[in-house]
C-alpha cells in the first residue's frame, strides 16, 4: 500500500539511531515511550483515502458532516484519511500516495488542464475513483471524467415536486461491500438525482430508486422534467480505464452521514474503489 514509506519512517523515529531506542516520550504510561512506541509501530493501515471536496459552482453544506464522516469510518475501519479542497493536490507524486479518490459533492470545474491529466495518469495506472453525489455535477467539459463518473446529472425534483421525498429503492444484489449490508428494499429521505442518460448499458447498477415512490419530475422543464422510468439507477460501479469507479447520487444533507445504512453504503464503496473489497463491477470482476 501507499502507506509502507510513512510506516517506515515512523519505525526510524521510534528506534532513533543504530535501531537503539529513542529517548523517554513525555505522557506516556510509564515513562520510557513505550505508549508512543506501540502507537507508532501499530498495524499498517489498509489503504490510503483522499476525500477532494472542492467546489466551482453550488456548495453543499453538508461537506463537513461528509468529511468527518469519512475520517471516523477511517478511523472505526483501519484506513487513513487526508481531505482538501485545494486542487494543487492533483499531481502525479502526491496522488501516488492513495489506493482512492473520493469526490465528495465537488461541483463545477475543479481543475485546470495539468491537474486532470494527472488524475488521468493516477486512474490509468490502477488507481481508484469513488464519486459521492454532486460528483456527477462537475467537470461537464472533460468527456474523460463524464466516462469516469458514468452520468452527468441533469436535475432533481423542486419546482413541481418537492426537493426532499422519501422514496424506496431496490438493491440489486449483495455480493459487494457497497450492498452487503442494505435491504433488498431500502426507503430513505433524499434529494433523487435525475441524470443526462442512463449508465446502466456501460455500468453494474448497485442500486436503482422505484419512482413509483415518489415525484421524479425534475425542475429543469417547465411544468417538470421526465423522470428516468423503471430502471433509474442511484448507485453503480464499473472498471474504467484502468482503474476502479463507484458512485453514489446519495448524500445531500448534513444529516444523512448520520444514518448507519448510508455509512456503510459509502464505505463499502470506497472500500471497493480502493481495491480492499471485491470488485465485482464488470470486466475485472
Amino acid at each position: 500500500m501507499k502507506i509502507v514509506t510513512r510506516l517506515i519512517v515512523a519505525v526510524a523515529l521510534v528506534l532513533g539511531p543504530a535501531g537503539q531506542a529513542g529517548p523517554a516520550v513525555a505522557g506516556s504510561a510509564d515513562g520510557d515511550g513505550t505508549a508512543a512506541g506501540q502507537a507508532l509501530l501499530q498495524e499498517e493501515p489498509r489503504f490510503a483515502a483522499l476525500v477532494f471536496s472542492k467546489s466551482a459552482a453550488f456548495r453543499h453544506a453538508s461537506i463537513p458532516a461528509g468529511v468527518a464522516a469519512i475520517r471516523e469510518l477511517g478511523a472505526q475501519h483501519g484506513f487513513t484519511v487526508d481531505a482538501t479542497e485545494d486542487a494543487a493536490a492533483f499531481t502525479d507524486a502526491n496522488l501516488a500516495r492513495y489506493d482512492v479518490v473520493v469526490w465528495l459533492n465537488t461541483t463545477g470545474d475543479v481543475l485546470d488542464e495539468a491537474q486532470q491529466a494527472a488524475f488521468e495518469r493516477y486512474i490509468r495506472g490502477g488507481g481508484g475513483y469513488a464519486g459521492v453525489h454532486s460528483a456527477s455535477d462537475t467537470e461537464y467539459d472533460w468527456p474523460w471524467y463524464g466516462g469516469l463518473v458514468g452520468a452527468y446529472f441533469r436535475d432533481h425534483p423542486g419546482s413541481v415536486s418537492p426537493q426532499f421525498q422519501t422514496a424506496t429503492m431496490n438493491v440489486l444484489g449483495h455480493d459487494t461491500a457497497a450492498t452487503r449490508d442494505l435491504p433488498s428494499r431500502w426507503v430513505r429521505e433524499e434529494e433523487w438525482y435525475n441524470f443526462r442518460t442512463n449508465p446502466r448499458d456501460t455500468v453494474r447498477v448497485l442500486a436503482e430508486v422505484d419512482e413509483r415512490t415518489y415525484d421524479p419530475r425534475g425542475y429543469s422543464v417547465p411544468g417538470g422534467s421526465p423522470g428516468m422510468g423503471r430502471h433509474h439507477p442511484i448507485s453503480w460501479c464499473q472498471p474504467y480505464d484502468g482503474g476502479r469507479a463507484f458512485y453514489t447520487a446519495l448524500g445531500h444533507k448534513a444529516e444523512y452521514y448520520s444514518e448507519p445504512l448510508l455509512l456503510a453504503h459509502l464505505l463499502g464503496g470506497i472500500e471497493m474503489a480502493a481495491g480492499v473489497a471485491r470488485f465485482a463491477c464488470g470486466q475485472e470482476d
